[in-house]
């Protein structure tokens, strides 16, 4: 059981832009003997959540969730070195967080830990409009599109992208994955913004999109 202090003590560092004192801790955790998987599940993705909350109670400011954006990568590269990442070999996905929405955190860590998993990530950033999501993901040939929103407020903006999914025919051929602190604390707006599944934190995000690509290929063969 990891002590709930170890998540409380990174989020105190990430808030106070510590990235010193964060890649201490997580470096005494990992010696401990703590599965990497275990801190990101237990550790890292707490204190992301608990950041979501500050951000969307303005407590926080954009130059602290920048270095806290930092703080997270740093962790999770401690957790899966370069060297482990696996071949590109299950497809290409494209995340970017939807159009108004800037909190870059948790898309950053499902993408650093899909492109780990195998997937060949498109990462479009901050602010992405629906049509720009859709049309990279036809590009690279992609059955799936993960959408990322922080707040209830710009989760809804995710609505249009289902709509444009399914107006130039691609339901059911293009999946659509939700992610965002607002839907572990909402979880009945995965349906109303029309998402195919989310994942409650980013070490749930392999077995999410291996279930939407397969349910994608169903979907395409005769």
């Amino acid at each position: 059981m990891i002590p709930k202090e170890w998540s409380e003590r990174l989020l105190t560092a990430m808030i106070n832009a510590d990235r010193t004192g964060a890649a201490e801790l997580i470096d005494k955790v990992l010696v401990s003997g703590i599965q990497p998987v275990q801190v990101i599940a237990d550790i890292l993705d707490p204190a992301i959540v608990q950041l979501g909350r500050l951000w969307e109670e303005e407590t926080m400011s954009l130059a602290q969730n920048f270095v806290a954006s930092k703080i997270a990568e740093d962790t999770l590269l401690r957790c899966i070195p370069v060297n482990s990442i696996n071949p590109r070999t299950k497809g290409a996905v494209v995340i970017g967080n939807i159009e108004d929405d800037f909190h870059s955190l948790g898309r950053k860590t499902v993408g650093l830990f899909l492109s780990a998993a195998g997937w060949e990530v498109y990462d479009l950033g901050n602010d992405v409009p629906a049509e720009e999501l859709l049309e990279k993901a036809i590009e690279v040939n992609a059955c799936i599109i993960g959408a990322s929103a922080m707040m209830q407020t710009t989760a809804l903006n995710i609505r249009k992208l289902r709509q444009l999914i399914d107006d130039r025919g691609f339901a059911g051929r293009i999946k659509l994955a939700v992610g965002g602190a607002v839907f572990n604390w909402r979880p009945d707006l995965v349906a109303e913004v029309g998402g195919d599944g989310t994942a409650h934190n980013a070490v749930g995000a392999d077995e999410l999109f291996m279930r939407l690509q397969a349910e994608a290929q169903r979907e395409v063969t005769p």
